[in-house]
């Protein structure tokens, strides 16, 4: 249940390619980034920066992969992030995420469900909103 803020993603999925030229990754909207980061900082909320693997295809995250992404400064792994963030760049809207923690396959020998960051989603709306109405 920690929540994360990307500034960076990988783009492993199609929709991204729709908005964007190829690149191997896209960057969150700093200005956004830092104005959520502030608001987090605010309220007493830790938040980390992340790099973060988009893909949808769970079953390329296989141990040398992760672990390949890892080395690169990936530390997370969601399914839409560098979708949403090529399309609000392609709007020109200022865009930036929070995410927080679901399940769990940091141990690659072992998957932790975490109940699905269920204690996480009205958390992380009420941020979510407070941080609209800050910026």
């Amino acid at each position: 249940n920690k929540f994360l803020l990307p500034t960076e993603a990988l783009r492993c999925e199609g929709a991204s390619y729709h908005y964007l030229p190829p690149s191997r990754t896209v960057k969150l909207n700093e200005k956004a980034v830092a104005s959520v980061e502030k608001t987090l900082s605010e309220l007493g909320v830790p938040v980390e920066r992340v790099k973060t693997w988009t893909t949808d295809a769970f079953y390329r995250e296989t141990k040398s992969m992760v672990e390949s992404r890892r080395e690169e400064g990936f530390s997370v792994v969601d399914m839409e992030c560098s979708a949403i963030a090529a399309c609000a760049e392609f709007r020109g809207v200022e865009l930036a995420q929070i995410l927080f923690t679901a399940d769990s396959l940091a141990d690659t020998d072992a998957y932790d469900e975490r109940g699905w960051g269920v204690m996480s989603m009205e958390t992380a709306l009420d941020l979510a909103l407070e941080c609209v109405v800050k910026m």
